[in-house]
């Protein structure tokens, strides 16, 4: 028989409560779903806006990820974190999301492996040379950092290497682990989405044509419902508005459309080239660019910007094939430094340009910020340190490069070439007459507080390069003199998506993963002192524990002898 107060019973009945907590906890715990994320910085937290979008996935959507075997150090990292990412999509998703890690240059023959390797580049995935060193070797692979993914019949392609080109191959790699949540949750998006936004592209102004615009729309086409249209009606059953590089005068009447779209809510993408320059006639030695008359510089100012009337000369800038003498009757091409061709890589913290790469703009003006009360307005991009600004009539001539622009000339740093507002617009036909051929029944005077403008002060950048020799469109950005891809179509995507963003899936590229590199030189100095911590400090403390548990179980058990 056990005594109540017995040693027996105390411990079984502490080990029953024990049992009966753990047994709770573990119920609790089933029901109530939580993840810790103990970095600084939350490397390993998803956005709000990426849980209720994986949340309310109705099917699996499936992922095959082309990073797998043999990589080096940099590519292993992007590996692992691209792992976790999907590993926590795929808890937040109730297993909605499956995925796999497949080398696409493993077990095949050399003709299969080429044609699985154009297929994947036919479907955006683009492939990158890595170099590395094995056992005193120089060792080259082809990867392909990216994915593809699959739902519901449907796939779509995604490169999960982004980031700077200018930045070291650590950072670039760190802006691409920065950017996995929103590149692969927004493709996830575009293929689970029934209903997709409207899209007006603006005709009737002399804009791009279509097969100069041929690269935006198909890449636009891809996520969204595209319309052209006409600023002679109500557009509200659009969601947003592009007006890329108009060339001939707005109407009162197209004004006054354009205004009441922004004031109910409306986004609009303004691609403006403030001054008509071009390189048609740049070889004459005086060919002066004069301002386009838009008759759209007071509606402009009304909502809170202006465009100058000069253009942009920057040492940071593309160059071009000047002809610099003759070798008999063969003209001799130099590329050169073209001043008017500003490559943009100062950007604003903002959602839109983080980890972007490099913009060319060509004959951009500078922009002014106007106060207007209710109005943010965010710029976005920035010449670099060195540049000016040429006021009109600017001669744009290949001459002048015989001048060489030295840096006391480039003194107008980071001049702003586009610009973010948003807010409570005020409309430019308050306490104002209306055009007389529209109905203002419904007249809207304030803007809605989701009213987004964006102004880019260069038309061009949404003009794609035509291939001469077939006359097919090239990507937007390729510039064809430099053999190089800028980033144009990423910022005018990341600047329509964010405008059109209502469940904020954007600001997943506000991430940011910290680099903590070593101090090489304090490791250098102090490896001798930190070699000793580390090995004779932790045997010191067990010696100093021993030989004081010694003294004190001999005092202990000397003075229970006695």
């Amino acid at each position: 028989m056990v005594a109540l107060d017995s040693r027996k019973l105390e411990s079984f009945l502490r080990f029953c409560i024990g049992l009966v907590a753990v047994v709770l906890i573990n119920i609790i715990a089933s029901s109530q779903f939580f993840r810790l994320d103990l970095t600084e910085e939350g490397r390993y937290t998803i956005k709000e806006p990426t849980k209720e979008m994986l949340q309310d996935l109705d099917d699996v959507v499936y992922l095959e990820v082309y990073l797998d075997g043999e990589l080096n150090s940099g590519f292993k990292r992007l590996q692992r974190s691209i792992r976790e990412t999907l590993e926590e999509f795929r808890v937040y998703s109730g297993d909605n999301i499956q995925y796999t890690f497949n080398d696409p240059t493993a077990a095949m023959s050399e003709k299969a492996r080429g044609e699985f390797m154009r297929s994947l580049m036919a479907k955006g995935i683009q492939p990158t040379n890595i170099i590395d060193e094995q056992n005193g070797n120089r060792v080259e692979k082809l990867v392909f950092p990216g994915a593809l993914i699959s739902y519901g019949g449907v796939e779509t392609g995604v490169m999960l290497l982004k980031g700077n080109k200018a930045s070291s191959a650590e950072e670039k790699l760190n802006q691409s682990i920065e950017g996995i949540e929103y590149e692969i949750a927004s493709a996830i998006r575009g293929l689970t989405t029934l209903s997709r936004k409207k899209v007006a592209v603006i005709r009737g102004h002399d804009e791009l044509d279509s097969l100069e615009m041929a690269s935006y729309t198909a890449a636009l086409a891809n996520l969204y419902d595209l319309g052209k249209e006409r600023l002679d009606r109500d557009l509200s059953q659009y969601d947003a508005m592009i007006v890329a590089k108009p060339r001939k005068k707005f109407s009162e009447t197209e004004k006054y459309y354009l205004d009441q779209y922004l004031m109910k809510g409306g986004k609009v993408m303004l691609l403006l080239d403030k001054m008509h320059a071009n390189m048609d006639s740049a070889s004459a030695p005086m060919n002066f660019a004069f301002p386009y008359d838009l008759n759209l510089d007071d509606q402009l100012f009304k909502y809170g910007v202006r465009l100058n009337g000069d253009l942009i000369q920057d040492q940071m800038a593309a160059k071009y094939p000047i002809v610099v003498g003759n070798m008999g009757d063969q003209p001799q091409l130099s590329l050169e430094n073209w001043p008017f061709f500003p490559i943009i890589n100062k950007f604003a913290n903002h959602p839109i340009t983080r980890n972007m790469d490099a913009v060319l703009l060509k004959f951009a003006s500078t922009m002014d910020s106007i106060r207007v009360d209710g109005v943010k307005k965010t710029p976005l991009l920035f010449s670099s340190q060195y540049a000016r600004s040429v006021t009109a009539p600017v001669n744009v001539s290949v001459q002048d490069l015989r001048k060489n622009l030295t840096p006391e000339m480039l003194n107008k740093p980071f001049l702003p070439v586009a610009y973010l507002l948003e807010g409570n617009f005020s409309s430019l036909y308050k306490n104002r007459f209306k055009p007389e051929n529209v109905s203002d029944d419904d007249f809207v005077d304030t803007a809605a507080d989701d009213a987004k403008l964006l102004v880019v002060s260069d038309g061009d950048i949404a003009k794609n390069e035509i291939n001469k020799r077939n006359g097919d469109p090239q990507p937007l950005g390729f510039y064809p003199f430099a053999q190089t891809e800028f980033a144009n179509q990423d910022f005018l995507l990341n600047s329509l998506a964010y405008m059109l963003d209502d469940e904020g899936l954007i600001t997943a590229r506000n991430k940011e993963l910290k680099i903590r590199p070593l101090d090489k030189v304090q490791v250098s100095r102090e490896k001798t002192k930190w070699q000793i911590i580390n090995m004779v400090l932790p045997v010191l403390l067990i010696i100093i524990y021993g030989v004081i548990r010694f003294y004190l179980r001999k005092k202990k058990y000397t003075g229970f002898t006695k």
